[in-house]
């Protein structure tokens, strides 16, 4: 947890530098994360399933099956995170067009987009390794490997983009969004490279192989998309939502796009203990129902939901009483608007929700009975959210606020209806 906790400061402290090249900049890293959530379903689909499949597997003490399991997520992943980054250079230019014509953000966004589009094998491949590691009780590692990532960001992120380094006299190289771009990718190689030779220096719980690498397991492989794709799905329409929803905030202008991706970084840094929480319970979970014990997996499911939202308490309170500060530091110290601060007001209060929720898809995700997950937010996101978010924008034409209220609805209701599957124990069969 403290390890992605520190990642995602690291987000906060990137969304910082780029802030300080300008708002368009800033709409830009905006515009392309949400073509980029969209390509993270493959690595959602493999990595949701590797989790079930690891888990289980180490529970019941098979270190061959689990070894095959690892191997096969390793190549699995790296396949598709190969062919997902041909897609996304090619509709880059044309997404950014869908959404501005400013020719300053598509020049920000290509120079960003187009560097860490190639290096997204590398990125998946250094989730692996951190799936890997956690599914067979080693947490420690993975937290070591985002920080020290995480670390190296912050120190490249400034010398790369700035000609001179804010607060100093030092030179920088002065390359700006493509500096920002090429911290990131250094970074992440490095946490891939790590973790790959740690898995081959026999010192970790488990060892993979190399020559286990250079094949396709189609028994293994067709269950890392099957188990998964519930979840895969789910993500699919969260995330053509969430290109909706951008386009919506588009028509308010450059400046309502920079503000909302300002606003998600801080939630989702504020949201990283519940979900770092809800990643390690998970594989308890997978652990605990393969070795049989059911009531331990139901009850750490809910302790899960419990401590999530015990340690989202301080940051709750934080969206919700000081929201103007925290988007100053993002913006120069310029003013924030009214519309802006409403949303993370919003946000604060969906941070109640998320934790609750995320506790309780750890037994959804630990199982490998992802449906619910699919289910919960077919429901939410577009029989509820979106029909209200389209309204208010299209046929009522109401300010922002309005839109930003969609979030909250949404949480809740996926909350309620998460719970209702938690109860009905379906998650604890076997897949």
């Amino acid at each position: 947890m403290y390890g992605m906790l520190f990642t995602a400061l690291y987000d906060m402290v990137d969304m910082f530098w780029i802030g300080m090249l300008d708002k368009e900049a800033v709409a830009a890293i905006t515009i392309y994360l949400t073509l980029f959530l969209a390509l993270e379903i493959l690595n959602e689909v493999v990595g949701t399933s590797s989790v079930s499949l690891l888990s289980r597997s180490w529970g019941s003490g098979d270190i061959d099956l689990t070894r095959t399991i690892g191997e096969q997520t390793f190549v699995f992943k790296a396949l598709l995170g190969s062919l997902g980054a041909i897609v996304l250079i090619l509709v880059l230019p044309h997404f950014y067009r869908l959404y501005t014509d400013d020719a300053k953000v598509l020049s920000h966004g290509l120079q960003y987009g187009y560097l860490r589009s190639v290096f997204v094998p590398v990125f998946f491949s250094s989730y692996t390794v951190n799936t890997i590691l956690r599914s067979t009780g080693d947490a420690k590692t993975p937290m070591r490997l985002l920080l020290a990532s995480a670390v190296l960001n912050m120190v490249l992120d400034p010398i790369f983009m700035f000609s001179t380094i804010p607060a100093t006299s030092l030179k920088g190289l002065g390359w700006g969004m493509f500096g920002a771009a090429v911290a990131t990718c250094i970074s992440y190689s490095f946490a891939f490279i790590a973790g790959f030779w740690y898995l081959q220096s026999g010192k970790a719980p488990l060892t993979i192989r190399v020559k286990g690498l250079l094949h396709l397991d189609w028994t293994i492989d067709k269950k890392l998309l099957t188990i998964g794709l519930p979840s895969g799905i789910n993500m699919l329409l969260r995330s053509l939502i969430t290109i909706i929803f951008l386009k919506l905030v588009a028509l308010y202008g450059t400046v309502a796009i920079a503000a909302l991706g300002i606003a998600n970084r801080i939630y989702q840094f504020c949201g990283m203990p519940s979900n770092g929480l809800s990643m390690g319970s998970g594989i308890l979970v997978g652990q605990r129902l393969g070795a049989k014990q059911f009531k331990e997996a139901h009850d750490v499911t809910l302790l899960s939901s419990v401590n999530g939202l015990i340690f989202s308490l301080p940051f709750i309170l934080l969206l919700l009483l000081a929201p103007n500060q925290l988007l100053s530091l993002f913006l120069g110290g310029s003013s924030v608007s009214s519309e802006a601060a409403s949303l993370l007001r919003i946000y604060g209060l969906c941070l109640i929700f998320m934790s609750i929720s995320g506790g309780l898809g750890s037994a959804f995700f630990g199982s490998g009975h992802t449906r619910p997950i699919l289910y919960t937010s077919l429901i939410s996101g577009w029989l509820v959210q979106l029909p209200y978010a389209l309204l208010v924008v299209l046929v009522l034409k109401l300010p922002l606020p309005w839109l930003w209220a969609a979030y909250l609805t949404g949480d809740f209701l996926e909350c309620l209806l998460r719970y209702r599957y938690f109860l009905l124990g379906g998650w604890k069969q076997e897949r």
